[in-house]
């Protein structure tokens, strides 16, 4: 039987002199101390073996997937994560270290729930679902299949006009919230099933001049809820039995790519998040991408 690995023993040393600078700066009540402890000693089990000033950012946001994933309330991730950022200010204070790995993480939002996504297996059971010798489902499936491959808002998907499509480069110009403007890759596989619309799906359903992307069956441009509907009946067909909402393939974009090693900056750029603590709710399914990282790196794996 492999034994788990021990956490580093000098890292009970250092949890104890930063409380003890945390009582004598602070006056911290022995509750506050208590919680204190135990949450870093957590995380010192949690790192086991590594020593609390090599910790590195990645090393947190594994540690803060790992929390949800177990089902810890945000409310005790927040604590957690505040004494993780007034201890590792204590290493930089005392010279131990020059930046903090908690620069980039930030307290989870009060109340804010995890996102409804799907298994790789039913979006790929959702994306087949539509017949694509109609050209309105052939619509649907290019739709589903660049909702994935991007990540984009279903808001954003519906606005795309003719001239944010650059098939040559295979990206997608967005202008996101607040007039935020970026360029996503949309892959080869959207890339084919957008270009077949537009060359088989799109013309049998444009009835009068338009310039957006994808066009309802009056061929003027779609709303939210027409497509919300459409992807509610693909689900059926699919027999899909999660519950969906209208960005349900933006959640499964953002959580497949963390599986495959995706860095949760590239994640946080390509939806469009100004702070990155919106995208790290996405790493309560980084299950696998843990499993894979402790197989690949740890000595006992």
């Amino acid at each position: 039987m492999v034994s788990k690995p021990q956490p580093h023993p000098a890292n009970h040393e250092h949890i104890e002199l930063f409380l003890d600078a945390l009582f004598l700066e602070s006056g911290s009540s022995d509750n506050t101390l208590s919680a204190y402890r135990t949450d870093l000693t957590k995380f010192s089990d949690f790192i086991a073996p590594m020593e609390l000033p090599a910790v590195e950012t990645q090393n947190v946001e594994q540690y803060l997937a790992y929390r949800v994933d177990i089902g810890l309330s945000p409310r005790s991730t927040a604590r957690s994560i505040s004494a993780l950022k007034r201890f590792y200010q204590h290493l930089i204070r005392e010279k131990q270290l020059r930046i903090s790995p908690m620069e980039t993480i930030s307290r989870p939002k009060a109340g804010q729930s995890l996102p409804k996504t799907l298994s790789e297996t039913d979006v790929e059971a959702l994306l087949h679902a539509p017949n694509v010798e109609e050209p309105m489902e052939l619509r649907d499936r290019a739709m589903l299949e660049l909702l994935y491959a991007t990540g984009l808002r279903v808001s954003e998907l519906i606005g795309l006009r003719m001239e944010h499509i650059n098939q040559n480069q295979a990206v997608v110009f967005v202008k996101g919230k607040g007039g935020k403007e970026r360029l996503v890759p949309m892959g080869e596989e959207a890339l084919d099933w957008l270009a077949r619309y537009l060359k088989f799906g799109r013309p049998a359903l444009v009835k009068h001049a338009t310039d957006f992307v994808f066009v309802s069956k009056r061929g003027v441009g779609m709303t939210r809820q027409t497509f919300w509907h459409r992807i509610k009946h693909y689900a059926m067909l699919a027999n899909i039995k999660s519950d969906l909402s209208p960005h349900t393939l933006r959640h499964a974009f953002a959580t497949h790519l963390l599986n495959h090693g995706a860095d949760l900056r590239v994640v946080q750029m390509m939806l469009g998040h100004s702070d990155l603590s919106t995208t790290q709710i996405y790493t309560h399914v980084a299950n696998e991408r843990l499993k894979s990282v402790h197989q690949a790196h740890h000595p006992r794996a």
